[in-house]
């Protein structure tokens, strides 16, 4: 084995190091965001397959749409967690902002309307409570994610990580 090391160990820069708990932590609830929404499309396919509701071709378009996201958002999920900041970006934007407006616009309609909870909750069913719960966890998760993936631990991961990606100097 020879004393002087080969031009590629010279060149080889070391791994980023692992995401810190911020990073992971956020992860972790982008994947409980998705695993609450395939839930509530679950919920929400059965109560119109069971009211009628939804015709087969509703239906089928709606769960392209879903699976599509539930996909996008995995993925994006992953690379954010590997360091990738365009990742962290179109998820803080797509589903913090967009994902979220998306989820609320409806239920804060209801209460500018002149609705109550306290109404709604009255009249609400089993399968509609399951669904909120599920909607509220959906709902929190998103901004806690948002959150954590710009703490300065976050910030300091990306950061390197880009650096990394850039190559030698």
């Amino acid at each position: 084995m020879s004393a002087i090391p080969s031009t590629t160990e010279r060149h080889r820069r070391p791994a980023p190091a692992a995401p810190p708990a911020p990073v992971r932590t956020a992860y972790a609830l982008w994947l409980t965001a998705v695993a609450a929404g395939a839930f509530e499309t679950v919920l929400a396919v059965g109560r119109m397959a069971a009211d009628g509701t939804g015709s087969a071709g509703e239906i089928g378009t709606g769960l392209a749409v879903r699976l599509t996201v539930f996909t996008l958002a995995v993925l994006c999920a992953r690379r954010m967690r590997g360091g990738a900041r365009w990742a962290r970006v179109a998820l803080a934007l797509g589903l913090g902002v967009l994902g979220t407006a998306s989820m609320v616009v409806q239920p804060l309609g209801y209460l500018a309307d002149g609705g109550s909870v306290v109404d709604a909750l009255s009249r609400a069913g089993a399968l509609d409570l399951l669904f909120g719960a599920s909607r509220a966890v959906h709902v929190a998760a998103v901004p806690a994610a948002v959150a954590l993936m710009f703490r300065p631990a976050a910030n300091a991961y990306f950061r390197r990580t880009a650096r990394y990606a850039a190559g030698p100097a």
